[in-house]
């Protein structure tokens, strides 16, 4: 009981110390961001450019970079989405079920409290 009388008083005392003090008086507003150095400007032909269309009861989303179309992902009515991802750029599609890499990085559990 005495514990957490002392935890509600320090809580209390933390929030009106901090509610005291306020914002520092004299900071300077931030500078502007200086530009990217040459040749790292954006390039909108790199965005990618995403077609959604609907095809019975599918949404197939078509995502292109340079008007090449390297990923499909079809979400059926019933069931989970797929993707169909060009790997290697060559116009072979493979079909994944999600975008996971499948690299597991292993968990151990050492501890529980």
């Amino acid at each position: 009981m005495r514990r957490a009388i002392f935890f509600a008083l320090a809580l209390i005392a933390t929030v009106a110390s901090a509610a005291d003090n306020g914002p520092p008086g004299g900071l300077a507003p931030l500078p502007e961001p200086p530009p990217p150095p040459p040749g790292m400007e954006l390039n909108p032909a790199l965005e990618p450019e995403v077609t959604i269309t609907t095809r019975g009861d599918q949404k197939i989303e078509e995502f292109r970079v340079g008007g090449k179309l390297y990923m499909i992902r079809v979400t059926p009515k019933i069931g989970a989405p797929y993707y169909l991802v060009d790997e290697k750029g060559d116009g072979h599609f493979t079909q994944r079920e999600s975008l996971d890499s499948g690299v597991r990085v292993p968990q151990w559990l050492l501890l529980q409290f």
